[in-house]
């Protein structure tokens, strides 16, 4: 497959991009260049590489051919200019914030975020002088009133993590328009496959690539995408300069290998999570379930332009609250009592211990993140036995 093949389907380019066998002695798998520096023809042939004249490698840090491959792949995928890889999906958020922000800068947040992330931006980016701010992103007439001069970039993760509020991102799009402020969007939950933010107007994606696009819980990476202006300025500060985030050849590797069977796997995600969560909605001891594939999700028609299909991950409350949910929780058989999300196997955690327990309790109410919440990553297993083990977990609660 040459890289001129641009318009072939997601899983062509998924399997093929950017890469053509008969370049690399035949090997129908992309080699893994497990150096971390490299030598120069010539002086001036290296002096240029330092210099940005010459598209050259000088260091593993900056760049890998390995990685490189991994970078255009993602970018084909997600429909941006150019990528990078990450050693996590914390480096892919850290390197691009640290990179595009600075003392007196404010950070527009929607409600909800990953705990890891909340921490980062109150913890880290507010203690180095930059305000955030969170805010109901759904809401155009309040987005609209929060920007500012000293606005530089809106951030949210839709779904969001881990009470799937979705953000419509046209909308913020479209009230970000005319003012120097960055959308960056956090995509892992769906993964270019069920939605591609940039195509709606998004500057940024990131994603944590641990989670679907690896899909098989053996590695940690990060992905940034978007403008090539943008994502150098991430690499050659934010990664370079400022994290040192970087991602093992080998990993990316092994990330590329997951890549490979995205489509599949995530529509047996979806699949098995539809059926999942048709079986939760009619449980008697089930308060209330969050879903983008059930038309009583409140936010359903939003699901339905922007999602190509609607996941793999189910939040949900157990009537009983918190001590419901841990009995629910340690019934579980088949379900792994786990953090992150995205594995073949299925996963089970209670946000308020677990993912989110940087929050405070009051930060959790007030980012719609109860105590009694319940987050599945539902996996690949044969789905009557997932249900059955929904089943039994439930009859716990009783």
């Amino acid at each position: 497959m040459r890289n001129s093949q641009n318009n072939s389907g997601f899983s062509t380019r998924a399997i093929h991009h950017g890469y053509d066998p008969l370049s690399h002695g035949g090997a129908l798998v992309p080699p893994i260049y497990q150096t971390a520096t490299y030598a120069f023809p010539s002086v001036e042939y290296g002096a240029a590489c330092f210099a940005g004249e010459e598209g050259g490698h000088f260091y593993s840090r900056i760049s890998n051919p390995t990685l490189a491959l991994l970078e255009q792949r993602m970018a084909s995928l997600e429909g941006g200019d150019a990528g990078l890889a990450l050693a996590s999906g914390m480096g892919a958020i850290t390197s691009t914030l640290w990179t595009l922000l600075r003392p007196g800068d404010e950070l527009l947040v929607g409600r909800t975020v990953y705990g890891c992330t909340f921490a980062y931006m109150h913890h880290g980016l507010g203690e180095f002088g930059i305000k955030i701010r969170h805010i109901d992103l759904n809401d155009p007439k309040a987005l609209k009133a929060a920007i500012t001069p000293r606005t530089r970039m809106i951030y949210f993760e839709t779904p969001a993590n881990p009470n799937m509020q979705l953000v419509d991102i046209t909308a913020v799009v479209e009230a970000a328009r005319g003012h120097d402020v960055h959308v960056v969007v956090d995509n892992t939950y769906c993964t270019p496959y069920l939605q591609r933010p940039l195509e709606l107007g998004a500057d940024l994606v990131v994603h944590s690539a641990t989670k679907y696009l690896s899909g098989h819980g053996d590695i940690t990476a990060g992905l940034v995408v978007g403008r090539k202006a943008l994502i150098d300025r991430i690499r050659l500060e934010g990664l370079k300069d400022m994290t040192g985030a970087v991602l093992s050849p080998h990993d990316a590797s092994l990330l590329m290998r997951g890549i490979k069977t995205l489509a599949l796997r995530m529509d047996r995600h979806c699949d098995n999570a539809q059926q999942v969560a048709e079986l939760l909605a009619g449980q008697p001891q089930v308060e209330l379930i969050h879903y983008p594939g059930l038309p009583s999700f409140a936010q359903y028609d939003l699901a339905q332009r922007q999602m190509s299909k609607p996941g793999g991950m189910i939040a949900f409350e157990l009537k009983g609250g918190i001590e419901a949910g841990r009995r629910f929780m340690n019934a579980l058989q088949l379900f792994a009592r786990a953090v992150s999300l995205g594995d073949a196997e299925s996963l089970a955690q209670h946000p308020a211990s677990m993912t989110h327990s940087s929050y405070t309790p009051k930060e959790r109410a007030h980012h719609g993140i109860s105590e009694g919440l319940v987050r599945l990553s539902v996996g690949l297993e044969d789905v009557e036995d997932l249900s059955a083990d929904i089943e039994q977990a439930l009859g716990a609660c009783s």
